[in-house]
Parts: structure tokens; C-alpha cells; sequence
């Protein structure tokens, strides 16, 4: 899959919903009924973060669920790239983006949302083919009005900002020409994961998939 492929791709999966969950989900259990609260309320594009050891089988697991798009986040290495692949994963997203994880992307054929946060990374990843991109991480590198500036002599890449996004801020991101959507937790808190909430999250899905 060449990066031009990666990102036609990578744009249907953000254009499904204005907000991708980014999940971190530390037992495996979870991720069935959160994944089917998540797309009931209106959130398909599911990313699991690939950043405790129940992540792989959580992938699995999501994949089962209907109108669900499951990928793998914080893609870091060739073996992430091919376990999350081998568990049903249809995109990657990582913060960065080496020479060695966009080799493993295109020979596994997952399509990838490469991270930049400056005009250099986001002009080398163009070069290379990638029209879409992970803005990360968004608030640090200088949120929403860094992007539009980023976006004045690059208009030709859309992004995914995400790091620090919330409900709060998402509407100037995704008010920017260049943003297809926004990646965020907060529609899947901790706390109502460890109670079991799915009626809650199913509401909070509901709430991020109205915003524009």
C-alpha cells in the first residue's frame, strides 16, 4: 500500500465521524461493550493505543463489532505495525514517524496516520506521499492556530489533531480547512470504563459526533 493509498484511506476513516476516540483500555474485557457504546453513539473510527498489554486482544476484539473501524495507536516499531495488523486493525496512527514504521505500514498494508508537529516534518511526509496527517501533539505545538499557519503554505495536507483536544477546543479545530477531524479520550474516561458506564459513554459519544 503506497502512501498516497494510506492516505485516501486514512481520509475515509476520519471522515466518518469529526472525533476518533483514542482508548486506552487496560482490561481486555472492556472492549467489547465500549466499542459498541462508542459506535451506537455515533463514533465508528475506533483508535486503541497500543500502550498496555491488553491493547492487541482489545483490537480483536473491537473488530467484531459491527459498523466499527478499529486501528492502532501509537504505532512505534515494524513488530506494533504487524501485531496490530495480524488483530483486525484497519489503520495505524503513530506520534512520529520513522523510515522503518512507514516501510512496515506499506508492506503490511496498513494504512497510517504519520504524526508531524512542525512545516519540516509535515513537508517531509508529503514528499513522501502522505496527504494526511496526525497533528500531535496539538496543544502543546501551538493548537488550532498553529495548524491554520501550517495550513497557509501547505494546503494540500488535512490532519487529525489530537493531544490535548477536548470537547472545549474541538470546534476551532475542526472550524480549520485543513482539519478532517479531531482524536480524543475524553469521550471514554477512565472512570466510567472502571464502573462499566456504557449508557454514559454512549452519551458522550452522541455529544462529540454532533460537533462540526
Amino acid at each position: 500500500m503506497t502512501p498516497a493509498e494510506q492516505s485516501r484511506r486514512a481520509a475515509e476513516v476520519c471522515m466518518l465521524a469529526p472525533v476518533v476516540p483514542v482508548l486506552v483500555i487496560e482490561d481486555p474485557e472492556h472492549a467489547l461493550p465500549l466499542a459498541k457504546a462508542l459506535v451506537a453513539g455515533g463514533l465508528p473510527a475506533l483508535e486503541v493505543t497500543l500502550r498496555t498489554p491488553a491493547a492487541i486482544d482489545a483490537i480483536r476484539a473491537m473488530s467484531e463489532v459491527p459498523g466499527g473501524v478499529v486501528g492502532a495507536g501509537t504505532l512505534l516499531t515494524p513488530a506494533d505495525v504487524k501485531a496490530a495488523k495480524a488483530a483486525g486493525a484497519k489503520f495505524g496512527v503513530s506520534p512520529g514517524a520513522t523510515e522503518r514504521l512507514l516501510d512496515a505500514c506499506e508492506d503490511e498494508g496498513l494504512a497510517l496516520l504519520p504524526g508531524a508537529a512542525t512545516a519540516t516534518e509535515v513537508m517531509v511526509l508529503l514528499e513522501k506521499g502522505y496527504t494526511v496527517q496526525k497533528f500531535f501533539p496539538a496543544e502543546a505545538s501551538g493548537g488550532a492556530p498553529a495548524l491554520k499557519a501550517i495550513g497557509a503554505p501547505i494546503p494540500q495536507v488535512r490532519f487529525c489533531p489530537t493531544g490535548g483536544v477536548t470537547l472545549a477546543n474541538a470546534r476551532e479545530y475542526l472550524s480549520l480547512s485543513n482539519t478532517l477531524c479531531v482524536g480524543g479520550s475524553w469521550v471514554a474516561p477512565k472512570e466510567r470504563l472502571v464502573k462499566g458506564d456504557w449508557a454514559g459513554i454512549e452519551a458522550l459519544a452522541r455529544e462529540a459526533a454532533a460537533l462540526s
